[in-house]
């Protein structure tokens, strides 16, 4: 049996749609905090993280552990507008939420895309995050704002900035974006485990990102490489399957 909880996790102030999946009873478990991407498709930011919730409980059925899945600011029904710094202060809050928790006895990260990445950012300065995976993630997210303007009306476009006068100051807003350094931050995560998962045809990040992950945290990294592999791949059972292994082989 498992238990589910949605909630409203606070992130200095701004609401963020959440959900907890764990395993029925009063024993200690070990805890993951599962991040999704930046939106896509047709609908955008209202339907980015869907269908992590149910990820989520299929992860806590088949491991045991517990699982925190949340919407980023400006996606879902959470609140807020997107920028790189708020949606690091989101991952620090769900990692805070269930550090705090008595019932969970160590935290994971996981995340798929730029989910990913910032799990990488946040858990190389975070000694209490013991292993990341991440699913298809891009090294960088320079390209982004190579046309900074460009980017700021797909954003836009895609309903994860809501507010017309955000972001305060656009400079700022896209510099912060270009700063972002997962590679840097894969060299301080060891010894603790990063698994990296990625599909050979992945037309929106490329292999070399993975492999450029891998040496940044080499001899503490795992490289699978799912073949015919796409970019979505929560969705694709290898990749979920190797995930599972992987956190059964940390709560060993």
């Amino acid at each position: 049996m498992t238990e589910t909880l949605a909630f409203t996790l606070d992130s200095h102030g701004v609401s963020l749609d959440a959900h907890l999946s764990r395993p029925a009873g009063i024993a200690r478990v070990p805890g993951l905090v599962l991040c999704h991407g930046f939106p896509s498709g047709p609908r955008g930011a209202a339907t980015a993280g869907i269908t992590y919730p149910e990820l989520g409980l299929r992860l806590t059925r088949e491991t045991g552990w517990a699982v925190l899945t949340f919407n980023f600011r400006g996606t879902g029904v959470s609140g807020g507008n997107f920028s790189i710094d708020g949606w690091r202060a989101d991952v620090a809050a769900a990692v805070d939420m269930l550090a705090a928790r008595d019932d969970v006895s160590g935290v994971w990260m996981a995340g798929a895309s730029t989910g990913g990445a910032l799990a990488v950012v946040h858990s190389a300065d975070d000694e209490r995050i013991r292993g990341v995976a991440i699913l298809g993630s891009p090294a960088t997210l320079r390209h982004w704002v190579g046309d900074a303007a460009a980017f700021l009306v797909h954003a836009r476009n895609i309903g994860i900035i809501r507010d017309p006068a955000f972001p305060p100051d656009p400079v700022a807003w896209a510099a912060a974006i270009a700063s972002l350094d997962p590679l840097a931050a894969a060299t301080r995560l060891a010894p603790r485990s990063l698994l990296i998962v990625h599909g050979s045809d992945d037309e929106v990040v490329p292999i070399v990102d993975a492999r450029a992950y891998a040496a940044a945290a080499a001899g503490h990294a795992e490289l699978r490489i799912v073949q015919a592999g796409g970019p979505r791949l929560r969705h694709d059972p290898r990749a979920v399957a190797t995930l599972i292994g992987w956190l059964a082989r940390q709560s060993t």
